[in-house]
């Protein structure tokens, strides 16, 4: 008596419940070492800042901050162009951030000068760090809601380059002396401001929309290399008084959108 073969399933239902068993287990894959290397390099600008910033190297600390900015916006190019996203690697990039604009930045601001007003001084610090961890979180919680030409408050590395910015021009020696003896005032308020900016809901741009656009008029290009020259003469002024600029145009265009009578695009429709 010839015994009967089990009968095969389909091929289609064999590749349907692999997929499953793949779905079910852990992920053991390797990460992209190409932009995980752009945000290695932020931590480690952060980290550098901060221990630079614990041996009183303010001027070295701040720039530091600058360039781990620099490098948080390249890890994300680099994963788009290289078609290398990953959720690792937002995780990491959220982490990473919370170091280089929420930690960093607060500490830098309490070892320069605003360890003078004592309690209050590490309060003002742990205030700013706080918002820049809420902006994060909730920067997470509304990606593909909020309109991806605005952010909702103060980006935190715009933050974080706005308390650079004031330290490093600060010892550089190019405050006029009616300002250095108001110093930690200034410090305090700065610090102040920059984190409460984080979590409102001015709208800024993002400049995301710019680069849908393939030309542009001629006094674009003039207002690029003054901005170049300006930028190359004197670095440190450039750097604060641009990020200045942006950490007020929220509230001016808010204002804007206020007094026409729009709504806020940043906040859902009521």
């Amino acid at each position: 008596m010839a015994l009967s073969r089990p009968r095969r399933r389909p091929a289609r239902v064999r590749m349907v419940e692999v997929g499953r068993k793949k779905m079910n287990t852990v992920r053991t894959r390797g990460i992209f070492v190409l932009p995980n290397l752009f945000t290695t390099a932020s931590l480690f600008c952060a980290f550098l800042a901060i221990v630079q910033a614990m041996d009183m190297n303010f001027g070295f600390a701040a720039v530091m901050i600058l360039v781990s900015m620099v490098f948080d916006g390249m890890d994300g190019r680099v994963a788009r162009l290289t078609h290398t996203q990953s959720s690792f690697g937002e995780q990491f990039d959220s982490i990473a951030d919370m170091t280089a604009f929420g930690v960093a930045p607060a500490l830098v601001m309490y070892k320069f000068c605003l360890f003078d007003f004592g309690a209050a001084g590490w309060a003002a610090s742990f205030i700013y760090c706080l918002c820049a961890g809420i902006r994060l979180a909730r920067f997470n919680c509304n990606i593909g809601v909020v309109d991806k030409r605005f952010f909702q408050g103060l980006p935190s590395p715009a933050a974080a380059a706005l308390l650079a910015g004031f330290v490093w021009l600060a010892v550089s020696n190019k405050l006029p002396e009616c300002v250095v003896n108001h110093l930690p005032t200034l410090a305090f308020v700065l610090t102040l401001y920059a984190g409460l900016t984080m979590v409102c809901n001015a709208p800024f741009f993002s400049g995301k929309s710019a680069g849908c656009v393939r030309t542009a008029p001629f006094w674009v290009i003039v207002v690029g290399s003054l901005l170049f020259i300006f930028v190359s003469s004197n670095p440190s002024l450039a750097v604060f008084v641009l990020f200045c600029l942006y950490a007020l145009s929220g509230y001016v265009y808010q204002g804007y959108l206020f007094f026409m009578d729009r709504p806020n695009p940043v906040l859902p429709n009521e």
